[in-house]
């Protein structure tokens, strides 16, 4: 009877430790890059200032498109609002601005005050629609070109380097 204890306690204890040990080799970073190179799923999403939807179809004739996620209670929203202003001026790139959940007077006064770059405006109140994009924070941007495939992701706040690399990928 002592022996079997022993043996049930000694392979507990292998076990646990073979899980901890697994567990120290596996990756805990949350890692969205891999949906570059991936054609984005299909849209629907509420639009901001009126009762419209947006869908892949008012996508498809732009021959890329910026969706960028922001809210305007994130401080790197801020930061990184002067770069899609800039980028707003090109004409081979429309913007898709999806607000964060967040209320849409101090959304639309976010945008009175620093200007409006975006071409679009989409609302995700609860957040549930930005998991379908591989969001899991703001401020974060997806570039995709006319067929919905991925070419880029950023996580974070756009910034010139950001901003170079989109001009690179339009122009190629």
């Amino acid at each position: 009877m002592q022996k079997t204890i022993k043996l049930i306690t000694v392979s507990l204890l292998v076990f646990i430790l073979g899980i901890f040990y697994l567990s120290l080799n596996r990756s805990s970073n949350y890692d969205t890059k891999f949906l570059v190179g991936n054609k984005l799923a299909d849209i629907e999403l509420k639009g901001l200032q009126s009762k419209e939807f947006f869908t892949n179809d008012d996508f498809k004739n732009n021959k890329y498109t910026l969706i960028n996620f922001w809210a305007s209670w994130c401080a790197p929203c801020r930061v990184e609002h002067p770069y899609l202003m800039m980028l707003s001026k090109n004409k081979d790139i429309k913007i898709l601005g999806i607000n964060f959940k967040d209320k849409k007077i101090n959304a639309l006064k976010f945008l009175e005050e620093l200007g409006n770059p975006y071409d679009y405006l989409a609302k995700d109140n609860y957040g549930k629609q930005s998991v379908n994009f591989g969001i899991y924070g703001i401020p974060e941007s997806i570039l995709i070109d006319s067929k919905f495939n991925i070419l880029k992701k950023i996580i974070g706040p756009i910034n010139a380097k950001d901003i170079k690399e989109i001009k690179e990928i339009i122009k190629s």
